[in-house]
């Protein structure tokens, strides 16, 4: 078993608090010494209470997501002789309500890496899709999440 961890840090500035008018802005703080500058989604709290430039929890679990495929991807086409030279994502996560009025959850994350080859050995589109879809099944985090996962992305061969 492995266990990872993450410290949040969130401090009251000042506001009353009770009148739900406060910052919610925090920072993470991870083993490795990276401190992240969070917040809520603007989508869910508005500014001045969240800071759309910091990174939200949503986005960290597309993120996760996307990155976690991708590395994934990256050991599987290099245990199989695939040279990668560039694996670019445009990964993108809905959060939706089942129901009206009903709780809201990632439903799907849609990722759509552009993935650049160069050497010996090129894929075709078959050998790609098996990529990614052994990709999908390695990726602990995809079998963490209740939503789908889809991979709808695009390759280019460059001849040395």
């Amino acid at each position: 078993m492995t266990t990872y961890s993450a410290h949040i840090d969130w401090q009251r500035q000042g506001e009353a608090f009770t009148d739900n008018r406060y910052s919610r802005v925090h920072r993470w703080q991870f083993d490795g010494g990276l401190t992240v500058p969070a917040s809520p989604s603007p989508f869910s709290v508005r500014p001045p209470f969240s800071d759309p430039a910091n990174i939200d929890p949503e986005e960290a679990f597309v993120a996760a997501a996307a990155s976690c495929h991708m590395l994934c991807f990256l050991y599987l086409a290099a245990r199989d002789g695939y040279v990668v030279d560039s694996y670019q994502d445009a990964a993108e996560g809905v959060l939706e309500a089942s129901e009206p009025g009903g709780p809201r959850w990632i439903t799907r994350i849609t990722l759509r890496p552009h993935v650049m080859f160069s050497g010996n050995k090129s894929p075709t589109d078959a050998i790609l899709a098996d990529l990614h879809a052994r990709a999908h099944h390695d990726c602990f985090i995809a079998h963490s999440m209740r939503g789908e996962v889809v991979t709808a992305g695009s390759w280019e061969y460059l001849k040395e």
